[in-house]
Order: structure tokens, then C-alpha cells, then sequence
């Protein structure tokens, strides 16, 4: 079958590495038999109900993210349509900001958001830079580790009662306080974490897939494990930098 991923102004957020989730999506999917075609959605591009499987949006500078700001919210309600109607969605750093209610920068402006993730962020005075790893569980009783990079000013708080994406084990998360990273929406979720994120976390870009699919047929399916010692290899090294010299203040 085809998958069809909405990649959302990938003109302008797209400094973290974005074409290498990609083709990590693309390829995956292939060794599956499937088809995927992506599609950039800009400003004056229509997100029609149901054409998306899969929605991703990536990483950018404040300049950019107040260029776009605007024309993201204004598919604001589409966006919501989608995700409430099954499709997948993964935001990465300025995206997951700008998929919140808003974002406030240094300056004190504040950026409007999609309100997609019940969350806010604000700038702080200090970025929060260096290896992360967190702990998920995606499906219930199936822990699982996502290995990435974080670098970002901004400080996301979660609404009481929101689910995170995972737990910190090392690194900073959302805020630097909390302990947690991301969010979780249904099939939407949310992180900072780059570099890219899939090519040393493959088990996530495979869940990804299948939510993707399952909105396109009704079921979610069971895929064969793929030979990854490769993949296996690098999200061993990433944790292992997370665990030894992970962000700190």
C-alpha cells in the first residue's frame, strides 16, 4: 500500500536533520513492501480529511518559527481533524513548540500554536544542550529507549494530566525539573530530541509506520523484525554518550 506523510513547511524548519527522518520512514517501509510519498504542506496548501497517513514537522530557529507561526495555526483545525480521525503525527523541537498553545520567545512575544499538545513554552536564558535518553512505553508494558540530542532554550511545560512522551534517564527533557520529555497525543507525538531521531531508534520509526497504516486500513499491523545491528549499534552508543555526558546546566 502508500503511505502518504504531510511534511509540514519543510522549507523552513528542517535544521535538525529532518531528511534523514525521512528516509529513514521511506526506507523502512520499502524492506515492508509499502509504498511512501510525502507531500509538503506549505502556507496555501489544503490538509484534506482522511489524505494524510502521517504527519511530520521539524526543527527551526525562532526566525523561522515566527515566519510560519501564523500559517501553522491556521491549519490548526485541520490538524486537529486528522490526528482526532487516526492519522499519525511526529513533531520534532520548533515543531513540538509550535504544536502547543504557544510559544513565548526571549523577547516576550508570544507565537501562536496549533494547541495540538496541551502545553506552553517559554524561552529561558540558558539552552539546554547535550545527548539525552528517555524511557517510553508506547504500548502498554512494552518499555522501550529513544536515544537523541537536545539543544533548545525553550521550556515546555505539560498541562496536569498530560501523558509525556517518556521519562528522562539522562539529559534535560521538556524543562530541565519535571523528568519528562515530549508528548503524547494518541498517534501524535512530540520531542526534542534530534540528530536525527529515527535512524538510532528504529523501533520508533516502525510504530510510526504502523499507526500510520492502521489509519489507512483499520488495523494496526505486526511487522517482521528487520535485520538492524546497525541501528542497534548506534542507538547502543547514543544511550551510552546520554548515560556519561548528558546535558547539564
Amino acid at each position: 500500500m502508500k503511505i502518504v506523510v504531510g511534511h509540514l513547511f519543510p522549507d523552513y524548519l528542517n535544521i535538525y536533520a529532518d531528511r534523514g527522518n525521512m528516509a529513514v520512514l521511506a526506507r523502512r517501509a520499502a524492506w515492508r513492501g509499502h509504498g511512501l510519498e510525502v507531500r509538503a504542506l506549505g502556507a496555501g496548501d489544503e490538509l484534506r480529511p482522511g489524505e494524510h497517513d502521517l504527519y511530520y514537522i521539524g526543527g527551526g530557529q525562532d526566525r523561522e518559527q515566527e515566519l510560519i507561526a501564523p500559517a501553522l495555526a491556521a491549519h490548526g483545525p485541520a490538524l486537529h481533524a486528522a490526528v482526532e480521525g487516526g492519522a499519525a503525527l511526529l513533531a520534532v523541537c520548533g515543531g513540538y513548540q509550535l504544536l502547543g498553545r504557544f510559544y513565548r520567545d526571549q523577547s516576550g512575544d508570544e507565537l501562536p500554536g496549533v494547541g495540538l499538545f496541551p502545553l506552553h513554552t517559554v524561552a529561558g536564558s540558558r539552552r539546554m544542550i547535550g545527548d539525552v535518553l528517555l524511557e517510553c512505553e508506547l504500548e502498554p508494558g512494552e518499555r522501550r529507549t529513544l536515544a537523541g540530542f537536545e539543544n533548545h532554550a525553550g521550556r515546555t511545560y505539560l498541562d496536569e494530566g498530560c501523558e509525556p512522551l517518556g521519562r528522562v534517564l539522562a539529559g534535560f527533557g521538556n524543562d530541565g525539573e519535571s523528568g519528562y520529555e515530549g508528548c503524547r497525543v494518541g498517534r501524535a507525538i512530540g520531542t526534542y530530541l534530534h540528530g536525527p531521531l529515527l535512524p538510532r531508534n528504529p523501533w520508533l520509526a516502525d510504530w510510526l509506520l504502523a499507526q500510520a497504516i492502521a489509519h489507512r486500513t483499520g488495523e494496526t499491523p505486526t511487522f517482521e523484525p528487520l535485520e538492524d545491528e546497525l541501528e542497534a549499534e548506534a542507538h547502543k552508543v547514543s544511550a551510552a554518550r546520554a548515560r556519561t555526558r548528558g546535558g547539564r546546566f
